[in-house]
């Protein structure tokens, strides 16, 4: 048994959170220690192993600013998880002496990490580059992301291991970091599927109010623009010119996602869904949900018919995988992670992020309601060959024991060094 901490910038509900929290869970699975160290963690918005006594989370620097004036976001975040970094550095490394310390999204921290100078290694998880994910500005927004590009690169590299979560993103990291000679390895996440075994589906009309006769779509993501729910509110409404009236009649669209109260664009784009979906006039035939608990979302996954997954060019995309594990098919942008977990045709529909095919994927699984039962087998059948729980353990309890191997050596290398001085 070994000791492995993680470093995460705030433990509430989203892929990333998940991902490393299901890490967590496989390491605990193969008997090893886990602690959470973050800047941020709200018992009300978080996922349940973090406030249920599965891990201990320890809050360090959470009265750094978030911002400044509303601007300045990421250079606010790369302080935080230097201080937390700092902190973990001076006094807890040198007391738990960990065998590895797994952080993810801002590099910057690894570094801060390695002043500890102790016998452990450092996994940097890249779910995505940072300096990919923000919007282009003038001038003085280059400006201000140049130092930021250039130090994330550099402290990228100083990681002792760099996973990535899909072979897209496997691509787009070594566009991005020319400078990183190293290739990363590809660890594809994985849901924790015990929690799904040992979690009864509630009945749907406890969730929403929804007829039990329905033809439920679902879509399950962050109320963040970029995750292009528009598109699904607008396909949803295209469906009923496509499909008989009385069919239209049984089919609703359920949107649930995470919603942080203290996160503004999760506030401004949830008013700006709802207003769409009265502007187009198919608020009665669709309801929004704010950060489902997971028994809800065990339940809205068991009930529904088919997921709808909007985003663009996403790096890996997680909820996929559980509607794959409910069997359930799943239609999604013929771009990004979902292009490697989903098989056109066999366990759902790749298409353009265009209204009209997402409506007309939609409508095929309404006309032909054995198709979504073949596709949902299908990808059944493909989550546990390839995405199950169990092959993720096992890579990650790979990767940890050749990084032990390594600090095996490099001990024994120091002590033969040693004996000859």
């Amino acid at each position: 048994m070994v000791k492995v901490l993680f470093l995460h910038p705030d433990l509430g509900i989203g892929g990333a959170e998940r991902l490393v929290l299901d890490a967590a869970l496989a390491f605990k699975r193969k008997g090893h220690e886990v602690a959470f160290y973050t800047n941020h963690h709200d018992a009300s918005h978080c996922f349940a192993e973090t406030r249920d006594g599965t891990f201990p989370v320890t809050v360090v620097g959470d009265w750094l600013p978030r911002s400044l004036f509303g601007r300045f976001k990421a250079a606010c975040a790369y302080v935080r998880m230097v201080y937390a970094a700092v902190y973990l550095a001076w006094y807890v490394i040198p007391v738990e002496e960990p065998t590895l310390i797994f952080c993810d999204l801002i590099s910057l921290c690894i570094p801060f990490l390695k002043m500890a100078h102790g016998p452990f290694r450092v996994v940097f998880y890249c779910h995505h580059p940072d300096k990919l994910l923000t919007s282009e500005g003038g001038v003085l927004k280059k400006l201000y992301r140049a130092p930021l590009n250039w130090l994330e690169e550099l402290t990228t590299s100083q990681a002792d291991k760099v996973l990535v979560n899909s072979k897209f993103t496997a691509r787009v990291y070594q566009d991005a970091f020319h400078k990183i000679k190293d290739i990363p390895d590809i660890c594809y996440p994985s849901i924790n599927t015990e929690f799904f075994k040992s979690t009864t589906p509630i009945p749907l009309k406890e969730v929403v109010p929804v007829g039990t006769n329905k033809f439920l779509f679902l879509s399950i993501n962050r109320y963040e623009r970029k995750k292009n729910l528009q598109l699904i509110l607008r396909a949803f409404e295209h469906l009923k010119h496509i499909i008989s009236e009385s069919e239209w009649d049984h089919v609703h669209l359920i949107m649930a996602g995470g919603f942080d109260p203290i996160n503004l664009e999760n506030m401004e784009h949830y008013i700006e869904l709802t207003d769409l979906a009265a502007e187009l006039d198919i608020e009665d035939k669709v309801t929004f949900m704010k950060s489902p608990k997971d028994v809800e979302k065990v339940s809205l996954l068991y009930h529904c018919k088919a997921l709808v997954y909007s985003p663009s060019n996403e790096h890996f995309g997680i909820v996929p995988l559980e509607a794959m594990y409910y069997s359930k098919p799943v239609i999604a942008v013929n771009n990004g992670g979902p292009t490697e977990t989903i098989v056109n045709d066999v366990t759902g529909s790749l298409c353009e992020p265009k209204t009209e095919a997402f409506a007309t994927a939609m409508s095929r699984l309404i006309l032909i309601p054995e198709l979504g039962e073949r596709l949902g087998e299908a990808g059944r059948k493909r989550f546990e060959t390839k995405f199950s729980f169990d092959a993720f353990t096992e890579q990650l309890d790979g990767i940890l024991t050749r990084e032990r191997q390594f600090i095996s050596e490099a001990r024994a290398i120091e002590y033969e060094q040693k004996k000859h001085k």
